[in-house]
């Protein structure tokens, strides 16, 4: 493992424009389970009556916003995933310039929380909400708290979540700028995720740098076509590299 973690870090020393796409085993390994799949998918829909795939859409928060809010709170707002050491391990990287960019799915913000500054959100905050009506913002406690319905104080409208729901278009700003970090990356990381990934899938064909390292701790068939993988969380591997560690002189 020593030899293969000085490997990575001679590929990182020598990119000139690194960047990482953080997936959900980023939220995974900081604690949050994935509402669509498995178990917890099977335990939502006997819990509120609607899969998480009906319940977390812009119609269903419309029609039904009470049904919405409590799902939003108990299962999102309650079981906010913790910054883990990936997180210190990449804010660590770029300030020693050696990530120029993450673009991530995560919708807890575990990047900025641990303090990497360049991040792309692509599906947006808990931590950004607003008044749809008159756009008055609001923090991501206020909805926590709420009783039923958060409601705008100025204006009494249902606050909007500031997260991409299911089937809701990602801004095509966001869009642009993402694959333009990733067409300009030497070196592309794969956080907790995969190559045929839902989220990144249509933007890694965007990538024509020198390398592609994959580190997540589930496998996949297309592992083998990138140029390192390591099995195992981010959090396990990325400290590893020593980019917090003081320099000799």
């Amino acid at each position: 493992m020593e030899e293969r973690i000085a490997t990575l870090r001679r590929i990182l020393d020598g990119s000139a424009y690194t960047v990482a796409l953080c997936g959900s085993g980023m939220m995974e390994e900081g604690g949050f389970g994935a509402i669509k799949g498995g178990d917890r998918a099977y335990e939502i829909e006997q819990k509120y009556g609607y899969s998480p795939d009906e319940i977390f859409t812009s119609g269903f928060y419309t029609a039904r916003p009470m049904q919405f809010f409590e799902f939003y709170r108990e299962e999102m707002l309650k079981n906010v995933p913790v910054a883990t050491e990936s997180g210190t391990a990449m804010a660590q990287m770029e300030r020693a310039g050696k990530l120029q960019c993450t673009i991530s799915s995560n919708i807890f913000e575990q990047g900025r929380r641990a303090g990497c500054q360049n991040i792309i959100y692509l599906h947006g905050s808990i931590y950004h909400n607003y008044c749809p009506k008159c756009g008055r913002e609001y923090p991501m406690e206020y909805l926590r708290d709420a009783k039923g319905i958060p409601a705008c104080e100025s204006c009494g409208f249902p606050i909007r979540p500031g997260v991409y729901l299911y089937g809701e278009m990602v801004d095509s700003g966001l869009l642009s700028r993402a694959v333009d970090e990733i067409a300009k990356a030497d070196v592309l990381l794969l956080l907790g995720t995969n190559l045929t990934s839902e989220v990144f899938g249509n933007y890694i064909k965007y990538f024509g740098g020198k390398y592609l390292i994959i580190i997540h701790k589930h496998s996949h068939y297309l592992d083998d076509t990138a140029d390192m993988v390591f099995l195992d969380h981010p959090r396990n591997i990325l400290p590893l590299l020593g980019y917090g560690e003081p320099e000799d002189h």
